[in-house]
């Protein structure tokens, strides 16, 4: 596979890709599950589906827009739904979690109307929701790489926010943390990781890089810092190795990879047993 690497652009572009991604998700994915947040994961990424059907309805209909990377009104969609459910979490300030389901049913409601309205178009969505190797152009890599840089340089000059915002949001306020804008900051950047995930990963599948590799490492790390970094290895180790073998087996690389990462929460699970049973 090394020799395809260097002969083939896309091959490539993926594996880079790839390992930005499996650096970025678990590592947003940790903040995410401590804040009981998950399933804000896949309601952005059901809108960041209605945002690709509708790029690829108008570039059937406006010739002028067919070069345009569907990813860019993907991503506008997302963070579109990030500022709806920062709205909605205001409206409802007793019943702040209806705010995620409500924007996930707005966003696969939006996605079966577009796709209603075109046809021609079922094999490139299809990539999109599980996933393709062979569809990560170098655009799509530059851009993740400019979205990479600018979470990292947030999570690194906010991260004393964003542990405390996680951990204790009324203790968090009550020490001057901006608490609204730091969340506000904060589900921005998720929409941005999900919209820049959904090539390699897939739209539907991209919950799952963001959960289970945080999921595995809660039951080994002993601290939060050991529980982020255990959460990016187990990502990487998801996202290459599922590169690997959809390669070599001709398998879906969303599936595989999301299989990897349900296998590594088994072991851990199992492991955390043996440990627990060794100690008593």
């Amino acid at each position: 596979m090394i020799s395809s690497l260097l002969q083939f652009e896309f091959l490539r572009n993926a594996f880079l890709t790839g390992i930005l991604i499996g650096f970025l998700a678990p590592l947003l994915g940790v903040f995410i599950v401590v804040r009981r947040l998950s399933l804000i994961a896949d309601a952005l990424s059901h809108v960041t589906l209605a945002g690709i059907s509708a790029s690829l309805l108008l570039s059937q209909k406006i010739p002028a827009l067919q070069t345009l990377n569907p990813l860019y009104l993907g991503m506008a969609f997302s963070v579109g739904g990030s500022l709806f459910i920062e709205k909605l979490r205001g409206v409802y300030k007793h019943y702040q979690e209806l705010a995620i389901p409500i924007i996930l049913s707005g966003g696969i409601g939006l996605g079966v109307i577009f796709i209603s309205l075109a046809d021609g178009f079922n094999n490139d969505l299809f990539n999109y929701l599980f996933g393709s190797v062979s569809a990560v152009s170098r655009s799509d890599l530059y851009t993740i790489m400019g979205i990479s840089v600018l979470i990292l340089g947030l999570i690194v000059a906010f991260y004393k926010e964003l542990f405390i915002l996680s951990f204790d949001e009324e203790h968090a306020s009550a020490s001057g943390v901006k608490a609204k804008w730091i969340h506000f900051l904060f589900v921005i950047m998720v929409a941005l990781v999900i919209a820049a995930s959904m090539r390699v990963v897939g739209i539907l599948l991209v919950s799952s890089l963001m959960t289970l590799p945080v999921a595995a490492s809660i039951r080994l790390a002993t601290g939060f810092k050991q529980t982020i970094f255990l959460s990016i290895l187990f990502g990487e180790i998801s996202v290459l190795g599922g590169l690997f073998l959809s390669y070599y087996l001709d398998l879906a690389p969303g599936g595989t990879i999301v299989m990897i990462a349900v296998l590594i929460l088994i072991i851990s699970i199992l492991l955390n047993k043996g440990w627990g049973a060794k100690r008593k």
